[in-house]
């Protein structure tokens, strides 16, 4: 009848949908208590579209996978200024053998640089750190030896 559905319905798979909400909510809750100084933590919060642009890009990396979603490490990192911090690491399904890395950088809201210098010294705890709507996504596949896949958005 020439009926066709466009490329990403077929790639769509609902329990990566339901893994990568539940994903998000515990990069949140990572981020909630990120380690940013060296006895330092703080509360940095993604605005919704980070959230939204993070999801997707997952979702749309995973697909290619044999395990989808399932089979991805995900290293969580905080860039300010040339400085990249490692804030966590989630095995999104631990009964899971990796088949993929994925890093994401976040970068702190840049209009924050002047509030946030005393995080990296002694002083009193700041207000909760809001991220710029911009990342970037590293890709390694486990299993093979292609080289990185590097997203920028």
């Amino acid at each position: 009848d020439g009926t066709s559905l466009p490329d990403l319905d077929l790639l769509h798979d609902p329990e990566d949908e339901l893994l990568c909400a539940n994903l998000m909510d515990l990069v949140q809750a990572t981020l909630g208590r990120a380690p940013l100084g060296a006895k330092r933590c703080s509360r940095l919060l993604m605005p919704a579209q980070l959230l939204a642009q993070v999801r997707t890009e997952l979702l749309r990396l995973a697909c290619s996978e044999p395990c989808g979603l399932r089979g991805a490490l995900l290293d969580l990192c905080v860039e300010h200024g040339k400085a990249c911090h490692d804030v966590g690491h989630i095995a999104v399904d631990p009964a899971v053998v990796p088949t993929f890395q994925l890093t994401l950088v976040l970068r702190l809201d840049s209009r924050l640089w002047p509030k946030i210098q005393g995080l990296f010294t002694s002083g009193p705890a700041f207000a909760p750190l809001k991220l710029s709507t911009g990342f970037r996504v590293i890709k390694k596949k486990l299993y093979s030896s292609e080289q990185l896949l590097i997203e920028e958005c």
